[in-house]
């Protein structure tokens, strides 16, 4: 263990050593553009510039440590996000001109908003989405017409707003926006220069002291299904956590949640009474009335049905306000009790909206030659058991007319404070033949490739975190003895750890020190895409490769990616180059 821990510290030397003199090469070109002038031309690399700059601003981790270490007044957050707003040469009376439509939840409010965009824009309304995190590029988080927004027009609003908030900040202690924060200052200023006639816009964090709740007019707020996450930072209970996103809520703005336990929705109508809004509980989508065939969703999995109905409630609010005629839904109230909603008969532009809708890496599914993957960012325990079903019942109707042997394998990873046992105990039952474990890095060689740069978790961290998943997935499916170490040594780099299997009763289980590794084994050079010419492959040890006989064997293959979604972005990279390029 002596070495590992000495092989995981020069590999931590060595990756800060690549970014700081890609920093230092690029820092002095960013800095010098302002939006006090004409905006260049900008190329591909200065893109990349860009999302270099971007990521000195800090990550989503440091930025969760920074909230845990400062545990000052949360309210002074908001002050803090209207400062740097002005200071980018913006109001928050321009962002109330953006006809916001505010979600918030633990579990469905990204499909909820992925849904909500869509039906808005069949309407043929020019729409804005704002999300959160990327899976492969950082702009996939601002979208214009459900697109993310083009890498000259990121670069071109970047140095816009980068610019003004470099030039004043030495007035202000050199004080600069978090990563989050900043990103979503650019998504507001990008939403108006490209005057966008409607903004979906999604919480980050929580949702009374979230950056985006500077926020003061939206058209309607939404609560997908709550649940426990991020409870260093919201509470450590699911009453506490409502508290948080029931924040969102604003003085006579129409409010929709869907049915919660009994303790959080009592939060909630607490929160709207005393705030003063309507709260309105969204039905089944079997309540809604469809004259021809059925109701047709997107997305799929039995749990996207209540953030479709959430997302029908919500645009048909929006579309009120809009004057489109519609006697379904009451006007804007104050609060008056929590209100069962009905169901309606959805339009044929709603139906066409909930039908069309993608939102890549949440129930998604690639199917490659013998290789089918299911992609999806189940992190929390509730989403992992959604994610189980579905991805359980999608592969037995694969399996039930493949023509051999079929393996089922399950690539994991899990970071931050969540509960990666509980997760992985719920994928237990589903009788995976291989589970293979790494962390989120995309390869063990230096790429440019910034946009999923993370400069605050440690590679020896992530790796440690791997091992300890490992370790229970062997304690949960009733494996014994030690684990015997190795390496596995990328050609032309440092010496990476490889911790190998030990029989258990329903397979293996490996650790691989980055994505690609991990997949190309899975895969056995089955997949043309990752077998396409130029893609390196990455060596492992004899012995790990004998271990693969079944996956060469096979039939089908049905792997299961889930446990993060910075791990299915990293996933995705490799598996549809059309995203990454």
């Amino acid at each position: 263990m002596v070495r590992f821990s000495r092989v995981l510290r020069l590999y931590s030397v060595f990756a800060a050593s690549q970014v700081q003199r890609s920093w230092l090469n690029i820092t002095q070109e960013s800095l010098r553009y302002s939006s006090t002038k004409a905006a260049p031309h900008f190329t591909r690399m200065e893109y990349q510039d860009a999302v270099c700059t971007l990521n000195t601003l800090q990550t989503n981790a440091s930025v969760l440590e920074q909230v845990r270490r400062e545990r000052g007044p949360q309210q002074l957050q908001l002050q803090a996000m209207k400062g740097f707003l002005q200071r980018a040469g913006l109001t928050v009376e321009e962002v109330d001109h953006l006809n916001i439509i505010h979600v918030t939840g633990t579990k469905g409010k990204g499909s909820t908003c992925a849904f909500t965009e869509q039906i808005l824009r069949s309407y043929g309304f020019r729409t804005g989405f704002y999300s959160s995190p990327h899976l492969v590029q950082v702009r996939e988080r601002i979208r214009i017409n459900g697109q993310p927004i083009s890498k000259d027009l990121f670069t071109k609003y970047f140095w816009q707003v980068y610019g003004r908030l470099d030039e004043t900040k030495d007035c202000h202690g050199g004080s600069m926006p978090a990563y989050f924060r900043f990103l979503t200052i650019l998504a507001f200023h990008i939403f108006l220069q490209e005057k966008v006639d409607l903004a979906v816009i999604e919480v980050g964090i929580g949702g009374a002291y979230d950056c985006t709740n500077i926020i003061r007019r939206p058209w309607v707020c939404g609560i997908s299904s709550l649940g426990i996450d991020h409870t260093s930072i919201l509470g450590d209970t699911i009453e506490k956590i409502a508290w948080q996103k029931g924040g969102i809520f604003k003085p006579g703005v129409p409010a929709f949640t869907v049915k919660q336990l009994e303790g959080p929705m009592t939060v909630l109508r607490e929160r709207a009474e005393e705030i003063g809004c309507s709260l309105t509980v969204c039905p089944e989508l079997n309540e809604y009335s469809v004259e021809e065939g059925v109701l047709r969703l997107g997305l799929a999995g039995e749990h996207q049905r209540i953030n479709a109905s959430l997302a029908l409630q919500l645009s048909h609010s929006w579309l009120q306000r809009r004057c489109v005629p519609d006697k379904h839904l009451p006007a804007a109230a104050e609060f008056s009790g929590v209100t069962q909603g009905k169901g309606f008969e959805p339009s044929p532009v709603m139906l066409k909206g909930l039908a069309d809708t993608e939102w890549p890496g949440r129930t998604q599914t690639l199917r490659r030659g013998p290789i089918t993957y299911f992609l999806d960012g189940a992190h929390t325990t509730g989403s992992m058991l959604a994610c189980a079903r579905w991805f359980n019942e999608a592969a037995a109707q694969r399996e039930h007319v493949a023509e051999g042997p079929v393996v089922r394998v399950l690539l994991f990873n899990a970071t931050g404070e969540r509960d990666t046992a509980a997760m992985l105990k719920l994928l237990v039952p589903y009788h995976f033949d291989f589970a293979v474990f790494c962390p989120n890095i995309t390869e063990t060689i230096a790429m440019c490739n910034a946009d999923q740069q993370n400069f605050n978790v440690s590679v020896e961290n992530m790796l440690t975190r791997c091992l300890d998943n490992q370790q229970s997935w062997r304690l949960l499916t009733g494996q014994q003895g030690e684990k015997p170490e190795a390496e596995l040594l990328i050609s032309g780099s440092l010496p990476l750890p490889l911790v190998t299997e030990q029989q258990r009763p329903r397979g293996d289980t490996l650790v691989f020190p980055c994505i690609l590794s991990a997949l190309q084994w899975i895969t056995q050079a089955r997949d043309p895409v990752l077998a396409l010419p130029g893609k390196r492959v990455i060596p492992v040890k004899p012995s790990v490769a004998a271990k693969a006989s079944p996956l060469r064997e096979a039939t089908e293959i049905h792997v299961l990616i889930s446990g993060s979604l910075h791990l299915v972005g990293g996933a995705l990279k490799h598996l549809d180059p059309v995203s990454a390029s």
